[in-house]
Parts: structure tokens; sequence; C-alpha cells
């Protein structure tokens, strides 16, 4: 939250390293050198951050590397000279030296034409009041602070505004209504109405900006305390169908003869909350997003059961890497976690209703393996209803199925397993090739375990093995 901080303890703050090797590097080359953006904005909120931004009325570079021989071996020095910036690494500090610029865009790209510039140009560039706030590291002025536009009075309002017109500022630059949008739901501030109702003008902009720029602007949202409000102001300013149409198509709720089904998209949201309570886990909270992301494709009226989204789980595991194709989201394990985190939502759930049986449990546990944590986590998200008495009944049926979880692992450690009769060892046995006989041998080992006809142990299962395969026609070799 906005804490009101006196120039003596904005000075306290900068009198450590590594300001003041960067003020004293500066003074010796006569350059004119602040601290701006995010660093400055988060002191205020009193947030920690170890990353500082650093404009130089100069040359950024040439700073920066002054500042990296004066650090001495504990610094590290790169630079990027087609962007004219550089960054010195030095223990757990950042810091981004740049010199400060003026800029200008073209209609069909977010690249600036760059020119040098006064701290006041580069002032002028920057995407929000509260992150153009600037503090003197020169020694004649230290810590002075530079806010032409009141970020200050828009951190203590809790507000997101653009220093300039905001309809130039998105056109020019479309990522930052996605920015906008993030640092709300980041810092829990609220869109200024002339900046909002510029994003709703200057959404089809968004076009532009590439798929890679605005998943990591989703991310972030999603890691953030409250990601509802984010996702609340993209569907709102009408970026939401524009970015990811799938989860915009979850919006609405429709009656039929009496009979309605809720908004799934506030029920997405209200599940993606509550399970960032619990978990910090990007790819779970992505797995709560998604969860129901079929509803749509799948729902239908019956005139017996009313509104059905029968196999929405298994359409949504499938409809998944087509998603995080298009959204340039990784396809690898984490996309194969977030499918079987969808696949498998609903199962606790249905455990939850009936009486919780070993069989039940143990191929739970088998075929969520070392994620059953997480997708109790994310099943406990999903009871949002408004009864009181069903929430507490399935919570409480949600705390029997983990305590039947934790002693049917104990007994029977069925995580992971991997029958102890392997496919080579039935083969050997009868002499058999790589064959459909092998594999469905193999299966019901796997079966017999899960359903506690037999433990799960190498001397059981090979007699099973030996008494399925007579029943085949199989004899040893």
């Amino acid at each position: 939250m906005y804490s009101g901080l006196s120039n003596e303890d904005i000075v306290r703050h900068l009198s450590t390293e590594p300001f003041y090797t960067v003020s004293e590097v500066a003074d010796g080359l006569n350059l004119e050198v602040y601290v701006i953006g995010g660093y400055v904005r988060d002191l205020f909120l009193n947030r920690p951050s170890k990353d500082i931004d650093i404009v130089v009325v100069g040359s950024g570079i040439e700073l920066a590397k002054a500042v990296a021989r004066k650090m001495g071996k504990n610094s590290h020095l790169s630079v990027f000279k087609n962007f004219g910036t550089a960054q010195v690494k030095s223990g757990e500090w950042e810091l981004e030296f740049v010199g400060a610029r003026k800029e200008s865009y073209t209609r069909d790209s977010r690249k600036p034409i760059v020119e040098d510039g006064t701290l006041e140009d580069d002032q002028n560039r920057r995407d929000f009041t509260i992150n153009a706030m600037a503090l003197c590291l020169n020694k004649a002025d230290y810590g002075c602070l530079s806010d032409p536009f009141d970020g200050l009075a828009d951190l203590a309002n809790l507000t997101i505004r653009t220093p300039l017109e905001p309809d130039v500022t998105f056109s020019d630059d479309p990522l930052r209504m996605m920015r906008a949008v993030r640092f709300a739901s980041q810092l829990g501030f609220y869109l200024d109405p002339d900046t909002f109702d510029a994003i709703a003008r200057n959404r089809e902009r968004i076009g532009i900006i590439s798929k890679e720029r605005i998943a990591d602007e989703l991310n972030k949202i999603i890691l953030s305390a409250r990601p509802s409000i984010g996702f609340d102001l993209l569907d709102k300013s009408g970026l939401l169908p524009l970015i990811f149409p799938e989860l915009s198509a979850l919006k609405g709720a429709e009656t039929k003869e009496g009979i309605g089904h809720k908004d799934n998209f506030s029920h997405t949201l209200m599940v993606l909350d509550r399970l960032c309570r619990h978990s910090d886990n990007l790819w779970l909270r992505w797995s709560a997003l998604l969860h129901d992301i079929a509803k749509p494709v799948t729902k239908r009226w019956d005139n017996r059961l009313g509104w059905t989204f029968h196999n929405h789980n298994f359409v949504g595991e499938r409809m998944i890497p087509g998603i995080f194709r298009k959204m340039k989201l990784p396809t690898n394990d984490r996309m194969r976690y977030v499918q079987k985190m969808v696949n498998l939502h609903m199962r606790p759930i249905g455990l939850a209703d009936d009486e919780v049986t070993d069989s039940a449990i143990r191929r739970l546990l088998f075929d969520a393996g070392d994620d059953i944590d997480d997708l109790m986590l994310l099943c406990e998200a999903d009871i949002t209803s408004k009864n009181p008495d069903k929430v507490r009944r399935y919570l409480n049926n949600f705390r029997l199925v983990r305590e039947k979880l934790a002693e049917i692992e104990e007994k029977d450690r069925v995580r992971n397993f991997q029958p102890p009769v392997s496919g080579e060892e039935i083969m050997t046995t009868f002499g058999l090739p790589p064959s459909k006989p092998v594999g469905l041998i193999k299966e019901k080992i796997k079966n017999a375990i899960l359903d506690g006809v037999i433990p799960n142990e190498y001397e059981a299962a090979r007699q099973y093995m030996l008494q399925q395969a007579e029943e085949m026609g199989l004899k040893p070799v």
C-alpha cells in the first residue's frame, strides 16, 4: 500500500549500494542520472524490488561499463548495442542502464523510432504516471523526486493513468493496454476512466502484438493475488475475445423451461481466485482457468436432465494443445500437466458424492501420480456453490478422500506404480513376441492391483499372470 516518504526517507534508502556507486561514477563522468520506473513506484508502495532501472542523460552503455569496472569482479556486465542498453548484475541486484530518449511510432509497428532526449522526453514516453517518477542520483540533488504527471497522487488513489493522451499511448504501443490491466491486477488498482475508455477504443490494435508478449502479460495476470481483476478488465474492455476467445465463450447463463445454468466465466474466475490463496504454481493456476473450457462446446439441453456438459473434462483436455500452440505457451510437460488436471478435475468431486471405495482411491492415485495434491487443491477451489450446507458437505467429503489417499498410498504404494511383472517377463515366460496378449495380461495385472484383487507384490502378481494366461490358453515355455 502507498506510504508517504519524506526526502530524508528517500535519501536514507538510496544511501546504500548499488546507488552510491552509480552516483559516484556518474558525477565523475559529469552525467545526469536517475532511478526511474518500477523501482521508484515500488519504493513508495513498500514493495521490495531488486530490479533497478537507471536512465542517463547521455550514454547508458558508457555509464554501465564504468559502474561495472568500479564494482570489480563482483559484477557482471551485459551490453545490448542494438537497443542502446546495458545490464549490470551485482549480487542480488540487477541494474538496467539506458540513455534518456524520445520516441515516435509508425501505425503498423510498436517498434519506436528512437532519438536521444532529456529526462522530460524519457518520462513522456513512459506507459503510466506511476512508472514515470524518477529519483536523482547526482550528489547535488540526491534523492530529489521528479514527478511531472503527479504519479504520487495516482499511487495514493490506486489509479492507473497514462502520462499523455491515452489514445496516443495505446495506439503507439498496444502492449501497454495489456500492461495497464496487468498492473491493475497485480497492484489491486483501478483504471482511470479515460484510460479504460481508450483501451476499449483501441482494442483492435492488439493484433500487431506478438502472441509471446501477450502470453507473458497473461502469465503475470494469472500470477497476481486476484487474477479475476485482470480478466474482468480484459472482458469489459473487449480485449478478451480478441486474445482468448475460448475463455470469453464461457460468458453467459441460459434459462430454459425455468432451469438455468451458472455463468461459467464468473465461476472460472472464482475458482482461480480461490486456488490462488493456496498455490502460486503458474500451471496449476492455468489448469483452474481452463478446467471448464469445453463447457460451451459440450452444452446440451436434455428434457429429462436439464442442462448437461457431458465429457467436458475430456473435450477440454483435447482442446488444450491447440490453445497452447495458438498462444505460444510451452507445448511440453507443463502443457501435459495442465491436460492431466483438466481431465481429472471431476474425479475427486465424483468420489465426494459417493461412498469412497479403496478401488476408486487406488485408480485416482495411479492416474494422478505425484500431482494428486495439486489436483485436490483444484477440486476444493472448484466448490463454489452458494449453498453453505452443500459446500460444507463437499469439503468434509474431500477431507475423507484425503485421509483415504494417505491410507491407501501407505498400504498399497500405487502412486506412479508399474505392475510388478513386466511385459518382458510375460514374453519370456510364454515365448511370446510383442503382441496384444502381452498387453492384455499386463493390463489384467494392473487392474487386479488397483481393484484390490491382489496386493501390489511380485509373487502375487506372478501367480495372477499364470492364472490369467492359462485362461487364455497360454502355457509357460
